[in-house]
């Protein structure tokens, strides 16, 4: 287990972070108590896959044209 204090955790962050990624155990102190302990996280990220909405979701047949009163608003006078 390594133990640091938190302005050497300032300077070193992404070596701490490699060496907990790497399996080691890092502690941060303050004034020498330690105070928090640098974990990977546990989150996993799944593949994505497509099609997940198909056929649920419908797009108005005038979906890609402008109404007159909206596309006025935008135009100098």
């Amino acid at each position: 287990m390594l133990k640091v204090n938190m302005c050497e955790a300032k300077t070193q962050l992404s070596k701490l972070v490699e060496r907990v990624l790497a399996g080691e155990s890092v502690i941060i102190a303050k004034f020498g108590m330690p105070v928090v302990r640098l974990v990977p996280t546990s989150i996993e990220h799944r593949q994505r896959r497509p099609g997940l909405f198909e056929g649920k979701i419908r797009m108005a047949p005038d979906f890609d044209q402008t109404r007159e009163e909206i596309s006025s608003g935008f135009e100098r006078e």
